[in-house]
Protein backbone atom coordinates (compact mmCIF):
# COMPACT_ATOMS: atom_id res chain seq x y z
CA UNK A 1 0.00 0.00 0.00
CA UNK A 2 1.74 3.17 -1.11
CA UNK A 3 0.92 6.38 1.30
CA UNK A 4 -0.01 9.50 -0.56
CA UNK A 5 0.05 12.96 1.20
CA UNK A 6 -2.33 15.31 -0.49
CA UNK A 7 -0.82 19.08 0.92
CA UNK A 8 -3.16 21.00 0.63
CA UNK A 9 -7.10 20.53 -0.49
CA UNK A 10 -7.40 19.52 -4.20
CA UNK A 11 -10.55 18.96 -6.39
CA UNK A 12 -12.53 15.73 -5.37
CA UNK A 13 -12.15 14.60 -8.41
CA UNK A 14 -8.40 13.82 -8.09
CA UNK A 15 -8.90 12.20 -4.57
CA UNK A 16 -11.56 10.14 -5.99
CA UNK A 17 -9.37 8.57 -8.52
CA UNK A 18 -7.18 7.78 -5.27
CA UNK A 19 -10.26 6.25 -4.22
CA UNK A 20 -10.76 3.92 -6.86
CA UNK A 21 -7.13 2.70 -7.73
CA UNK A 22 -6.27 0.02 -5.15
CA UNK A 23 -3.08 -0.11 -3.45
CA UNK A 24 -3.26 3.56 -2.82
CA UNK A 25 -3.71 5.81 0.31
CA UNK A 26 -4.06 9.15 1.03
CA UNK A 27 -3.99 11.54 3.91
CA UNK A 28 -4.90 15.39 3.29
CA UNK A 29 -2.87 17.72 5.15
CA UNK A 30 -3.86 21.34 5.82
CA UNK A 31 -1.96 22.52 7.83
CA UNK A 32 1.47 23.10 5.87
CA UNK A 33 3.63 24.62 8.67
CA UNK A 34 6.82 23.48 8.13
CA UNK A 35 6.76 22.16 11.88
CA UNK A 36 3.61 19.89 10.96
CA UNK A 37 4.99 18.72 7.58
CA UNK A 38 8.29 17.50 9.42
CA UNK A 39 6.05 15.36 11.99
CA UNK A 40 3.65 14.07 9.05
CA UNK A 41 5.59 13.58 5.81
CA UNK A 42 7.92 11.12 7.06
CA UNK A 43 5.92 8.27 6.75
CA UNK A 44 4.67 9.17 2.93
CA UNK A 45 5.99 7.66 -0.30
CA UNK A 46 4.60 10.67 -2.60
CA UNK A 47 2.91 13.95 -1.97
CA UNK A 48 1.11 16.20 -3.84
CA UNK A 49 1.87 19.56 -3.71
CA UNK A 50 0.35 23.46 -4.18
CA UNK A 51 1.48 26.26 -2.99
CA UNK A 52 3.41 25.47 0.12
CA UNK A 53 6.76 25.19 0.49
CA UNK A 54 9.48 21.59 0.59
CA UNK A 55 12.54 22.64 1.44
CA UNK A 56 15.25 20.68 3.06
CA UNK A 57 14.67 21.15 6.71
CA UNK A 58 11.52 19.31 5.62
CA UNK A 59 12.56 16.77 2.83
CA UNK A 60 15.51 15.82 5.16
CA UNK A 61 12.96 13.79 7.26
CA UNK A 62 10.90 12.22 4.53
CA UNK A 63 13.29 8.94 3.88
CA UNK A 64 10.68 7.08 2.15
CA UNK A 65 9.67 9.82 -0.23
CA UNK A 66 10.22 8.86 -3.60
CA UNK A 67 8.19 11.27 -5.88
CA UNK A 68 6.57 14.61 -5.58
CA UNK A 69 3.62 15.60 -8.47
CA UNK A 70 3.26 19.55 -8.35
CA UNK A 71 -0.71 20.65 -8.25
CA UNK A 72 0.72 23.25 -11.48
CA UNK A 73 3.31 23.94 -13.77
CA UNK A 74 5.87 26.13 -11.64
CA UNK A 75 8.27 24.37 -8.95
CA UNK A 76 10.00 27.01 -7.42
CA UNK A 77 8.66 25.90 -4.07
CA UNK A 78 10.42 22.51 -4.11
CA UNK A 79 14.18 22.63 -3.10
CA UNK A 80 15.06 21.27 -6.86
CA UNK A 81 19.01 20.35 -5.01
CA UNK A 82 18.10 18.39 -2.53
CA UNK A 83 15.42 15.99 -4.67
CA UNK A 84 18.36 15.72 -7.18
CA UNK A 85 20.48 14.96 -4.46
CA UNK A 86 18.23 11.73 -3.17
CA UNK A 87 16.32 11.30 -6.40
CA UNK A 88 12.93 12.40 -6.00
CA UNK A 89 11.01 12.38 -8.74
CA UNK A 90 9.60 15.78 -9.12
CA UNK A 91 6.11 15.67 -11.48
CA UNK A 92 4.14 18.55 -12.96
CA UNK A 93 0.57 18.72 -14.43
CA UNK A 94 1.98 19.67 -18.24
CA UNK A 95 -1.39 20.06 -19.61
CA UNK A 96 -4.10 20.38 -17.15
CA UNK A 97 -3.89 24.44 -16.88
CA UNK A 98 -2.95 26.13 -20.65
CA UNK A 99 -6.31 26.46 -21.96
CA UNK A 100 -7.32 28.12 -18.36
CA UNK A 101 -4.71 30.55 -18.71
CA UNK A 102 -4.67 31.16 -21.48
CA UNK A 103 -7.99 32.50 -21.36
CA UNK A 104 -7.38 34.87 -18.24
CA UNK A 105 -4.53 36.51 -20.28
CA UNK A 106 -7.17 37.12 -23.03
CA UNK A 107 -9.30 38.83 -20.02
CA UNK A 108 -7.27 40.59 -18.73
CA UNK A 109 -5.61 42.43 -22.15
CA UNK A 110 -9.54 43.13 -23.04
CA UNK A 111 -10.49 44.48 -19.49
CA UNK A 112 -7.48 47.04 -19.57
CA UNK A 113 -7.34 47.65 -23.41
CA UNK A 114 -11.25 48.49 -22.83
CA UNK A 115 -11.03 50.29 -19.36
CA UNK A 116 -13.45 47.97 -18.19
CA UNK A 117 -13.21 49.03 -14.51
CA UNK A 118 -13.23 52.47 -15.20
CA UNK A 119 -16.36 52.13 -17.13
CA UNK A 120 -17.70 50.07 -14.66
CA UNK A 121 -16.99 52.70 -11.95
CA UNK A 122 -18.40 56.03 -13.93
CA UNK A 123 -22.05 53.63 -14.55
CA UNK A 124 -22.22 52.77 -10.63
CA UNK A 125 -21.17 55.96 -9.52
CA UNK A 126 -24.02 58.23 -11.56
CA UNK A 127 -21.50 59.77 -14.27
CA UNK A 128 -22.65 57.41 -16.72
CA UNK A 129 -21.10 59.04 -20.25
CA UNK A 130 -19.93 62.11 -18.29
CA UNK A 131 -16.41 61.55 -18.49
CA UNK A 132 -16.23 58.58 -21.09
CA UNK A 133 -13.97 61.11 -23.47
CA UNK A 134 -11.38 60.77 -20.95
CA UNK A 135 -11.17 57.15 -21.02
CA UNK A 136 -8.61 56.05 -23.49
CA UNK A 137 -9.37 52.37 -24.62
CA UNK A 138 -7.60 49.72 -27.55
CA UNK A 139 -8.91 47.30 -29.65
CA UNK A 140 -6.85 43.93 -29.77
CA UNK A 141 -7.44 44.03 -33.71
CA UNK A 142 -4.56 44.17 -35.85
CA UNK A 143 -2.73 44.86 -32.64
CA UNK A 144 1.06 42.84 -31.92
CA UNK A 145 1.59 40.78 -29.06
CA UNK A 146 4.69 39.48 -27.94
CA UNK A 147 4.80 36.04 -26.08
CA UNK A 148 7.60 35.36 -24.22
CA UNK A 149 7.65 31.70 -23.79
CA UNK A 150 6.03 29.46 -26.18
CA UNK A 151 5.25 26.46 -23.90
CA UNK A 152 1.78 24.84 -23.98
CA UNK A 153 0.23 27.91 -22.44
CA UNK A 154 1.98 29.93 -25.34
CA UNK A 155 0.65 27.67 -27.88
CA UNK A 156 -3.06 27.74 -26.08
CA UNK A 157 -2.76 31.54 -26.35
CA UNK A 158 -1.74 31.77 -30.04
CA UNK A 159 -4.92 30.35 -30.79
CA UNK A 160 -7.20 32.53 -29.31
CA UNK A 161 -4.72 35.88 -30.06
CA UNK A 162 -5.43 35.08 -33.84
CA UNK A 163 -9.11 34.93 -33.59
CA UNK A 164 -9.06 38.75 -32.32
CA UNK A 165 -6.93 39.28 -35.77
CA UNK A 166 -3.67 40.24 -33.38
CA UNK A 167 -0.21 39.68 -35.11
CA UNK A 168 1.64 37.28 -32.92
CA UNK A 169 5.46 37.34 -32.66
CA UNK A 170 7.26 34.29 -29.94
CA UNK A 171 11.02 34.87 -27.99
CA UNK A 172 11.94 31.49 -26.96
CA UNK A 173 15.32 30.07 -28.03
CA UNK A 174 13.92 26.62 -27.44
CA UNK A 175 11.27 26.39 -29.85
CA UNK A 176 11.66 26.03 -33.40
CA UNK A 177 11.37 28.70 -36.29
CA UNK A 178 8.95 26.28 -38.31
CA UNK A 179 6.51 25.40 -35.37
CA UNK A 180 6.22 28.81 -34.50
CA UNK A 181 5.34 29.53 -37.95
CA UNK A 182 3.17 26.66 -38.64
CA UNK A 183 0.77 27.77 -35.70
CA UNK A 184 0.72 31.47 -37.22
CA UNK A 185 3.15 33.21 -35.43
CA UNK A 186 6.61 34.87 -36.04
CA UNK A 187 9.78 33.70 -34.12
CA UNK A 188 12.04 36.69 -33.11
CA UNK A 189 15.85 36.33 -32.14
CA UNK A 190 15.93 39.40 -30.33
CA UNK A 191 14.09 40.20 -27.00
CA UNK A 192 14.29 43.79 -27.50
CA UNK A 193 13.53 44.41 -30.78
CA UNK A 194 10.51 42.45 -29.76
CA UNK A 195 9.63 44.68 -26.87
CA UNK A 196 10.05 48.05 -29.13
CA UNK A 197 7.64 46.62 -31.20
CA UNK A 198 5.24 44.93 -29.02
CA UNK A 199 1.23 46.24 -27.85
CA UNK A 200 0.93 43.56 -25.30
CA UNK A 201 3.92 41.16 -24.04
CA UNK A 202 2.15 37.97 -22.39
CA UNK A 203 4.70 36.43 -19.85
CA UNK A 204 5.03 32.81 -20.04
CA UNK A 205 8.56 31.63 -18.33
CA UNK A 206 9.04 29.96 -15.29
CA UNK A 207 11.13 31.40 -12.23
CA UNK A 208 14.86 31.23 -12.56
CA UNK A 209 18.50 33.00 -12.06
CA UNK A 210 18.04 34.14 -15.54
CA UNK A 211 14.43 34.86 -15.57
CA UNK A 212 14.69 36.79 -12.27
CA UNK A 213 13.74 40.75 -12.68
CA UNK A 214 14.49 39.78 -16.75
CA UNK A 215 11.75 42.54 -17.18
CA UNK A 216 12.90 45.72 -15.18
CA UNK A 217 13.06 49.30 -15.92
CA UNK A 218 15.49 49.07 -18.95
CA UNK A 219 13.21 46.79 -20.65
CA UNK A 220 10.40 48.73 -19.79
CA UNK A 221 12.19 51.91 -20.85
CA UNK A 222 12.13 51.07 -24.66
CA UNK A 223 8.73 49.53 -25.43
CA UNK A 224 5.90 51.65 -26.90
CA UNK A 225 3.61 53.83 -24.67
CA UNK A 226 0.31 52.56 -24.98
CA UNK A 227 1.92 48.86 -24.44
CA UNK A 228 0.20 46.01 -21.83
CA UNK A 229 1.91 43.94 -19.55
CA UNK A 230 0.14 40.27 -18.80
CA UNK A 231 2.18 38.26 -16.25
CA UNK A 232 1.00 35.03 -15.69
CA UNK A 233 3.92 33.11 -15.02
CA UNK A 234 5.83 33.91 -11.74
CA UNK A 235 5.73 37.26 -10.19
CA UNK A 236 9.48 37.91 -9.95
CA UNK A 237 9.86 37.55 -13.72
CA UNK A 238 9.04 41.16 -13.61
CA UNK A 239 10.54 43.72 -11.42
CA UNK A 240 7.48 45.03 -9.46
CA UNK A 241 8.60 48.22 -8.56
CA UNK A 242 10.12 48.79 -11.87
CA UNK A 243 7.03 48.44 -13.56
CA UNK A 244 5.01 50.49 -10.84
CA UNK A 245 7.53 53.17 -11.77
CA UNK A 246 7.06 52.98 -15.51
CA UNK A 247 3.30 52.96 -15.56
CA UNK A 248 3.27 56.07 -13.07
CA UNK A 249 5.52 57.78 -15.66
CA UNK A 250 3.78 56.92 -18.75
CA UNK A 251 6.32 54.74 -20.40
CA UNK A 252 3.31 52.27 -20.98
CA UNK A 253 -0.22 52.00 -20.59
CA UNK A 254 -0.87 49.45 -17.89
CA UNK A 255 -0.43 45.77 -16.88
CA UNK A 256 -2.51 42.54 -15.62
CA UNK A 257 -0.80 40.80 -12.96
CA UNK A 258 -1.85 37.47 -11.47
CA UNK A 259 1.28 36.52 -9.87
CA UNK A 260 3.76 38.40 -7.65
CA UNK A 261 7.10 38.81 -6.32
CA UNK A 262 5.93 37.87 -2.66
CA UNK A 263 2.43 35.96 -2.27
CA UNK A 264 0.02 37.06 -0.21
CA UNK A 265 1.30 40.75 -1.63
CA UNK A 266 2.70 42.72 0.79
CA UNK A 267 -0.27 45.57 1.18
CA UNK A 268 3.28 47.76 1.39
CA UNK A 269 3.39 47.52 -2.40
CA UNK A 270 2.55 50.09 -4.14
CA UNK A 271 1.79 48.00 -7.06
CA UNK A 272 -1.90 47.52 -4.90
CA UNK A 273 -2.30 51.39 -5.54
CA UNK A 274 -1.80 51.52 -9.39
CA UNK A 275 -5.34 51.92 -11.26
CA UNK A 276 -3.87 50.86 -14.29
CA UNK A 277 -2.70 47.62 -13.14
CA UNK A 278 -4.95 44.73 -13.18
CA UNK A 279 -4.68 42.48 -9.98
CA UNK A 280 -6.10 38.54 -9.63
CA UNK A 281 -4.45 36.36 -6.50
CA UNK A 282 -2.71 33.98 -8.63
CA UNK A 283 -6.11 32.51 -9.78
CA UNK A 284 -5.61 32.16 -13.55
CA UNK A 285 -6.52 27.85 -13.51
CA UNK A 286 -8.74 28.12 -10.73
CA UNK A 287 -11.88 27.88 -12.71
CA UNK A 288 -13.93 24.76 -12.40
CA UNK A 289 -12.69 22.61 -15.07
CA UNK A 290 -9.03 23.01 -14.66
CA UNK A 291 -9.08 22.94 -10.98
CA UNK A 292 -10.68 19.01 -11.82
CA UNK A 293 -8.03 18.74 -14.63
CA UNK A 294 -5.48 19.54 -12.56
CA UNK A 295 -6.33 17.08 -9.62
CA UNK A 296 -6.99 14.64 -12.10
CA UNK A 297 -3.60 15.19 -13.41
CA UNK A 298 -1.83 15.76 -10.41
CA UNK A 299 -2.92 11.91 -8.86
CA UNK A 300 -2.15 10.48 -11.84
CA UNK A 301 0.76 11.47 -12.39
CA UNK A 302 1.56 9.43 -8.77
CA UNK A 303 -0.08 6.10 -9.98
CA UNK A 304 1.31 6.12 -13.41
CA UNK A 305 4.88 6.83 -11.35
CA UNK A 306 4.32 3.91 -9.46
CA UNK A 307 3.14 1.46 -12.78
CA UNK A 308 6.29 2.69 -14.37
CA UNK A 309 3.52 4.52 -16.99
CA UNK A 310 4.56 7.56 -16.20
CA UNK A 311 4.50 10.11 -19.19
CA UNK A 312 7.71 11.86 -19.55
CA UNK A 313 6.55 15.42 -20.46
CA UNK A 314 5.79 15.52 -17.04
CA UNK A 315 8.99 14.37 -15.31
CA UNK A 316 11.37 17.81 -14.50
CA UNK A 317 14.70 17.38 -15.92
CA UNK A 318 16.60 18.29 -12.70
Amino acid sequence: MKKIAVIEKIHNDGLELLKKNQGYDYELITDTSEENLIKKLPEFDACTLRVSKLNENILKHCPKLKVISRHGVGYDNVDLNYIKRKKITLLITATANAIAVAEHVIYMMLSISKSINQYDSEVRSGNFKKNTSNIETFELFNKEILILGFGRIGKSLIKRCLGFDMKVKVFDPFVSKDLIENLGGAKIENLDEGLKTCDYLSLHVPLSEKTKDMIDYSKLSIMKKNAIIINTSRGGVINEIDLDRAINKNIIFGAGLDVFDKEPVDMNNPILKNKKVLLSPHSATFTNECKSRMSLETTKNIIDFFENKIDKAMIVKL
